[in-house]
């Protein structure tokens, strides 16, 4: 039995995971790494921290398993959070001690610089760059010119999060083409750099890694990394992935049409298509795909489960308490109570932007909020409203995305919000067709980064192998009557954002 190393690099820590050469994890585990907030608009990491987790998640996999199980580790695959800044020397030192990641929005001035050079709209349908522009890799570049010029002058390279984990690994500087795309100087159609970004941004191209496709073997393992990991130098590690690519791919959506939701924290629905899906004013974001010929479009909101979390915190003191006393899950008893309410939860109706509006919203200033409260209402009410809501927000994204490409049925939750029965039939009731969740469940990204690493190393022949080891394990079907009530409170939603949005905007 052949074996592969998966590692799936979140926010809040690096999710490490052991796959059989048939794709069934036998082992998993999660390390944490803090982030840091330095200063307004500065999210930072520390790589090192980075490699810590990878190697301390190893050893414990490891050690769960057989004692022969690491002489028959054949690769390792990665998937990375987006938009990391890692400045490097050339000798593959770190310039600093921690680095931008995703969230981070320190970049003020650059922007303008840039946008001053090349309309921001034609950088967008270059780039697909619906994000903030800020948190964009190259104008953090352009930061670290502008106000970092002794550490600047000392870079070779800049790296993205696994790109850097990659480097350790083997000993190459080298990125893929989803992680590359989130650079901001990324031709999506022409799948390569564009020379006139790189122009405007005044960086110059060499700082910029090579790419490579995301089943490429970079290498194998240096003698130091086999050491610190405990495997043999032969294990091979292959370029791997963005996290929203390999989630994508773990999901099933790595064919024309197909779909997934992520409902976590932030919730979004990516759509895998061989043409990425741009438009200039509600701004879908694009990544190239780690599959050959596919890119991965999608459209957010902000605040899905962080908003579900403040009505556990806020309202749901004592479920918690509760749960902790009988080691259960206080969500599961938030999803029992709501179950109570009836669909529409006796006309409570939840904006779930408690985080700030989104692209398809009239104002990033945008907030959430509660409605059609009266005295008769009660908590199983809100509760059911707020997951509601979250349906509500969502069902606007994927109509948008739907609007530019066909959406096949059908959809795939991933994330911690699809384990719930209740959320799930929200969901199909709201979006108006079928839901699944499939096997991969929450390691959707782990999965993908697997499955790039037995392409890679020739232990499956297609990307296919992923419909077979992750089959369908729940499935949910729109009821008619709750899918036409739902339909009616739509347009109640949009009318309750756009009355918030002029709220906000003054």
């Amino acid at each position: 039995m052949a074996y592969v190393l998966a590692y799936d690099f979140g926010t809040g820590g690096i999710k490490a995971s052991l796959y059989d050469e048939q794709g069934v994890c036998r082992a998993d585990g999660f390390d944490a790494y803090p982030t840091l907030y330095p200063a307004q608009g500065f999210h930072e990491q520390r790589p090192e921290a980075w490699w810590r987790a990878t190697v301390a998640s190893t050893r414990k996999l490891l050690a769960a398993m057989p004692g022969d199980t690491a002489e028959a580790v054949a690769g390792i695959g990665l998937s990375g959070h987006s938009l990391g800044v890692v400045p490097v020397d050339g000798s593959g030192r770190l310039l600093r001690e921690a680095v931008p990641i995703w969230s981070d929005a320190r970049p003020d001035t650059q922007p303008a610089t840039f946008f001053s050079a090349v309309p921001e709209t034609e950088w967008y349908l270059t780039t697909g760059g619906g994000f903030p522009p800020p948190l964009y890799s190259v104008f953090k570049l352009m930061w670290f010119r502008d106000r970092e010029p002794e550490m600047f002058r000392r870079v070779h390279k800049i790296l993205g999060t696994k790109d850097y984990i990659n480097f350790r690994l083997t000993g190459v500087m080298a990125t893929d083409h989803s992680y590359a795309s989130g650079s901001g100087v990324y031709d999506l159609k022409k799948r390569a750099y564009a020379p006139g970004l790189i122009e405007a941004s005044g960086l110059g191209s060499k700082i910029f890694p090579e790419i490579v496709p995301s089943t490429q073997v970079l290498g194998t393992l240096t003698e130091d990394a086999a050491r610190e990991l405990g495997l043999p130098q032969t294990v091979k590690v292959v370029a791997g992935g963005v996290d929203n690519a390999c989630m994508s791919l773990g999901a099933g959506a790595f064919r024309e049409g197909r779909a997934y939701n992520s409902l976590g924290s932030s919730s979004w629905i990516a759509v895998s298509s061989s043409s990425p899906l741009l438009d200039a004013v509600k701004r879908p974001y694009v990544f190239d795909h780690v599959v050959p010929g596919q890119y991965v479009s999608a459209l957010a909101i902000f605040s899905a489960g962080t908003s579900f979390s403040w009505v556990r915190e806020q309202l749901c003191r004592d479920l918690v308490e509760r749960a902790a006393r009988e080691g259960g899950s206080a969500y599961r008893l938030m999803d029992e109570e709501a179950a109570t309410s009836p669909a529409g939860a006796n006309g409570v109706l939840f904006n779930p932007t408690l985080a700030g509006g989104s692209s398809l919203d009239a104002t990033p200033a945008l907030r959430g909020a509660f409605l059609g409260l009266d005295l008769r209402h009660t908590r199983a009410d809100l509760l059911r409203a707020a997951m509601e809501g979250v349906a509500l927000g969502l069902r606007n994204v994927l109509d948008e995305l739907g609007r530019l490409a066909p959406v096949a049925e059908p959809l795939t939750l991933v994330g911690g919000g699809a384990n719930s029965p209740l959320w799930r039939q929200i969901c199909a009731d709201v979006y108006h067709r079928a839901v699944v969740r499939t096997r991969a469940g929450q390691q959707a990204a782990a999965l993908g980064a697997a499955a790039v690493a037995a392409v890679g190393t020739g232990l499956w022949s297609s990307f296919e192998r992923v419909d077979e080891v992750s089959p369908v394990a729940d499935r949910n079907e729109p009821d008619e009557a709750q899918a036409a009530l739902y339909g009616r409170l739509l347009g109640r939603y949009k009318q309750a954002s756009a009355l918030l949005g002029a709220w906000a905007l003054g």
